[in-house]
């Protein structure tokens, strides 16, 4: 069985074990207040967040999801599946959005699905996640983190990441995402952690703009 992160004080105890084991994160470390959480469901209300969060401002994010909510009444598979092409694009949600939501909806329409997907090794959830149109490892690895709660996990392509890791780490130029890869397995098990202590990193640096929209 995975580690999962559940609150707040697994949190501090894989930053706790982060600050032990790498000296090197300890300029994100002094720089952050507080790592939170992030905390959203294994569903596919959660999924769906994240996929209507991508390439949009934090509050930009939030608009749309409100609005989204407002229309269909809930972020439900079904729900999605049934509605109007105008009434998504009014909400905010662009065409490719859509599409890749109405495609979740397909392949995991019901709570039963989702508890199947949950259950698969990191490995395996995002195989399968990968093969869902519009679905890409980035929001795979995004699901597994925030809303499983995989501990070990961290989405190497994101770009937010990169740059914080590269300025934690003392380096002139962003980290690609095979170096950033290789440079997280110091930060096994708690490489989840790691990547909340660098958006969080990324945020101070850049003035409390968020590195991530969810």
């Amino acid at each position: 069985m995975f580690r999962c992160i559940e609150c707040d004080a697994d949190v501090v105890e894989g930053l706790t074990a982060l600050r032990a084991s790498d000296p090197a994160l300890h300029r994100a470390m002094d720089a952050v207040d507080h790592v939170p959480l992030r905390r959203s469901t294994p569903d596919f209300a959660g999924l769906a967040r994240i996929v209507i969060a991508q390439q949009v401002s934090v509050a930009s994010a939030k608009a749309i999801t409100v609005r989204t909510i407002g229309t269909l009444g809930a972020l439900e598979a079904q729900r999605f599946a049934d509605a109007d092409d105008e009434a998504l694009k009014a909400c905010g949600l662009s065409r490719p959005k859509q599409r890749t939501l109405r495609a979740i909806a397909d392949a995991l329409p019901d709570e039963a699905a989702f508890m199947r997907l949950n259950a698969l090794d990191v490995a395996a959830m995002e195989s399968e996640l990968v093969t869902i149109k519009g679905v890409g490892p980035w929001t795979a690895q995004i699901y597994m983190l925030f809303c499983v709660g995989h501990a070990d996990t961290m989405p190497v392509g994101d770009l937010a990441l990169q740059k914080a890791a590269a300025w934690a780490l003392g380096l002139d130029e962003r980290m690609t995402a095979d170096a950033l890869a290789e440079r997280a397995e110091a930060w096994s098990p708690w490489r989840g952690v790691a990547a909340r202590l660098l958006w969080s990193y990324h945020s101070v640096v850049q003035g409390g703009k968020s590195g991530i929209a969810i």
